[in-house]
């Protein structure tokens, strides 16, 4: 036999253990009994097919366009990575349900024990918290950025912390002091007290910092939930370019914090530290937080941004307006 037989009985022989094992399905040791192989020269020929580059892997998903668009995001905001989600037409709250299903999915794909989740207060959040479901439990422990503002369930952030904490096995260190102090000399002799800086210290350096992304524009936002302002005030505020809230401050454009007075009364962490938590994944949905996440992008506050297919669309053509317009 010529060398340039043995080539084609060795190709032909490889091009059959290819299709039997890649297009069939079947198991190396099946292929090995039918063709009168050793399991391990199955695995040899399979190891040759793939060095000899006749195995071609292509993966087709009907949410391809997702994909694409969260490649888009992470090189048009130099975001680390981005999870978009469908839209569903007519309905913010289940459209921001899937989001939540989506980071908490995230979250506990990255969970090592031993690590620190910082987390804000919000609707967000708290979607996530509600689908966690974790296949074990995590050696983690769980902290709140801001102060809290009891009320509602996803305004008190010690609630959201607690609950994240329980279904993931975990612990908490809470902070018992209020979001809003009355005067800028209260703020500050809060976040000096020990137990209180103790924990924003461990949030500042957390593996994790889940935080939402809020809007001031509508009546209903959920930051009139943590501080209620009169109707003159809050067209004050959009007066003043002020877009957004993160970690409970009022944010611009450009993603500076306004010089508006609530914010010298804030007990939180300042957005400006969270550059040293190793992971800052933003949760969001829904059009009126379109300009709200392009603020908290332009401030380089995130490395990760967990949104719907809508919102993410939107978000590019804002910023590529923007970038347009410079």
């Amino acid at each position: 036999m010529t060398d340039k037989q043995k080539d084609f009985e060795l190709i032909r022989q490889i091009h059959t253990v290819l299709i039997l094992h890649f297009i069939e399905g079947q198991k190396q040791s099946d292929i090995a009994k039918a063709l009168n192989l050793s399991t391990s020269k199955v695995n040899r020929l399979i190891t040759q097919g793939r060095r000899m580059g006749m195995v071609k892997i292509d993966i087709e998903t009907p949410f391809q366009t997702l994909m694409d668009l969260e490649r888009e995001l992470a090189q048009t905001t130099g975001l680390n990575d981005a999870v978009v989600t469908p839209s569903v037409s007519g309905s913010v709250e289940t459209t921001l349900q899937q989001v939540g299903r989506a980071a908490a999915g995230r979250l506990v794909e990255t969970l090592r024990d031993g690590d620190v989740i910082a987390i804000t207060g919000g609707k967000a959040v708290s979607a996530v918290v509600e689908s966690l479901a974790p296949e074990h439990s995590f050696d983690v422990t769980v902290v709140p950025l801001t102060g809290g503002v009891q009320g509602k369930y996803y305004t008190d952030v010690n609630h959201l912390a607690t609950q994240m904490a329980e279904r993931l096995g975990g612990q908490t260190m809470l902070m018992h002091a209020p979001l809003f102090a009355e005067s800028q000399q209260q703020r500050d002799m809060l976040m000096d007290v020990a137990s209180i800086r103790d924990v924003l210290n461990l949030a500042r350096r957390a593996n994790v910092a889940l935080v939402g992304i809020g809007s001031i524009e509508p009546e209903c936002s959920s930051y009139y939930d943590l501080h209620p302002v009169p109707d003159a005030d809050r067209k004050m505020l959009i007066g003043m370019g002020v877009v957004g809230e993160f970690l409970a401050h009022l944010i611009h454009s450009n993603g500076a914090v306004s010089n508006y007075a609530l914010n010298s009364r804030l007990v939180a962490l300042p957005p400006g530290d969270l550059a040293e938590c190793t992971r800052v994944i933003g949760v969001t949905a829904g059009p009126l937080k379109v300009q709200p996440i392009t603020a908290a992008l332009n401030g380089k506050f995130l490395d990760s941004l967990i949104v719907d297919e809508e919102t993410a669309k939107a978000v590019l053509e804002e910023m590529e307006g923007t970038q347009n317009v410079a």
